[in-house]
């Protein structure tokens, strides 16, 4: 049954004619440039994100790649190192621009996102005639589509907010804590977390209290034994973090180095190491929100996860997110329904788009360009177990659903002021 359904999977999206593939393979391909962090501290997150790309890209091309007046093309991820800091981000930034690209990618970190969001604004009013568009697949800080929302910005995850909500979705139902730890990066999205952390709690469990609160710098801590012997010594029963990448990992290993036992509410325990650092230690305890989980029941979920398994067989790369592939099919229908690559023409189509791609739907809300889709919220724990058929990372632990909010009740107000050209 596995094999026939990755048959199926395979046949469904990467079916296509040999004169298609010839006929793409003619035209000049539609770039697109992801500025990342593909070396330093983060580089691990930069080169998960390319692989995820590298994939949908792939797929769209095999269908015959996109419909443009002048003919089919196929996509192109080309890669732009932004070393993690803002400068690098707009020297990239400017390097893509100048290599002719429209189509920017980037979302590891909602700082270089801001700067990013600002660059483009200002280049699209100069440079009508070569605008680009800004396509976020993670950088979550409410305020980019909230008070500095942007025409040319389209973003594809959930932000921190409806992140944050789902979680306290589970966290109100856990009777026996009465104590928690925040701790995050000390930046726009660290920040942002913790805030609204502080809110929902003070709404939801006013009777949970607060026993530590505070930021580190972001990439730059190398041993969390520090922070995780004052969470220990808080007496907290549960930690609750938005840390991502290494920042994450270490904390975590970090949490287990010193015998914290409590738990863990997070934005990304599912990935990158962590299931792995914690072990026995974390079944039961560390709980995650994703747009989507290896482990979510359904046919056409499971083909689509054991596909990418096929495409990315190394234990280590097994880090594959559902919105970064509705963003580019997204993009695809987008650029199909306009017949142009243009920006503006691109633009104009995908602030209505809707997409339904393995099962799963989303939709992009012109009115802030933040994409709207279903948010899982699922418990660590051995693969085996029920709800655990899939691990992570080869590590022998995967995560279990343990509740799916809808995109209604996920879906939060915007204060967003579009200003449109």
């Amino acid at each position: 049954m596995r094999q026939h359904l990755k048959r199926l999977f395979v046949a469904l999206c990467l079916g296509a004619s040999l004169a298609a593939s010839a006929q793409t393979a003619s035209q000049p391909p539609v770039r697109i440039a992801l500025i990342e962090s593909l070396s330093g501290a983060f580089a691990n997150t930069g080169e998960a994100v390319f692989r995820n790309l590298v994939w949908a890209t792939e797929r769209v091309n095999a269908r015959g790649g996109v419909k443009l007046a002048g003919g089919p093309r196929n996509l192109v991820i080309e890669r732009y190192d932004n070393k993690g800091q803002n400068e690098e981000a707009l020297a990239a930034l400017r390097s893509a621009i100048d290599d002719g690209v429209t189509i920017i990618a980037q979302g590891n970190s909602s700082a270089i996102a801001a700067v990013l969001i600002d660059a483009i604004n200002k280049h699209n009013e100069r440079e009508p005639n070569k605008r680009v568009l800004f396509l976020n697949y993670s950088a979550v800080d409410p305020v980019l589509t909230n008070e500095k929302c942007s025409y040319w910005h389209f973003r594809f995850d959930a932000h921190a907010d409806m992140r944050m909500a789902a979680l306290m979705d589970v966290l109100k139902d856990d009777s026996a804590l009465k104590s928690i730890y925040l701790i995050g990066q000390d930046y726009s999205f660290g920040q942002a977390v913790l805030r609204e952390a502080r809110k929902q709690l003070g709404v939801q469990r006013p009777d949970v209290q607060i026993v530590g609160d505070e930021l580190h710098a972001l990439g730059r801590v190398k041993d969390f034994i520090p922070y995780a012997v004052k969470i220990k010594a808080s007496g907290a029963q549960a930690v609750l973090t938005g840390n991502w990448g290494n920042d994450l990992t270490l904390l975590i290993k970090a949490a287990k180095e010193v015998g914290y036992e409590g738990k863990f509410y997070t934005f990304y325990g599912n990935a990158l190491g962590v299931p792995g650092a914690l072990g026995d230690a974390g079944v039961g305890k560390v709980v995650a929100v994703a747009d989507w989980f290896p482990n979510e029941a359904g046919a056409q979920s499971e083909a689509f996860y054991q596909s990418f398994r096929q495409r990315f067989p190394k234990p280590q790369d097994d880090y594959v997110h559902m919105r970064m592939q509705l963003m580019m099919e997204s993009l695809a229908q987008s650029i199909d329904k306009a017949g142009s690559a243009d920006a503006g023409a691109v633009a104009a189509q995908l602030e209505r788009s809707t997409v339904t791609f393995a099962g799963h739907k989303g939709a992009m809300r012109a009115a802030d360009h933040q994409f709207q889709q279903p948010l899982l919220v699922a418990l660590m724990g051995k693969q085996g177990s029920p709800g655990v058929k899939f691990d992570v990372e080869g590590s022998g632990y995967g995560f279990r659903v343990i509740k799916t909010i809808s995109p209604e009740r996920a879906e939060q107000p915007s204060t967003c002021k579009m200003v449109r050209p």
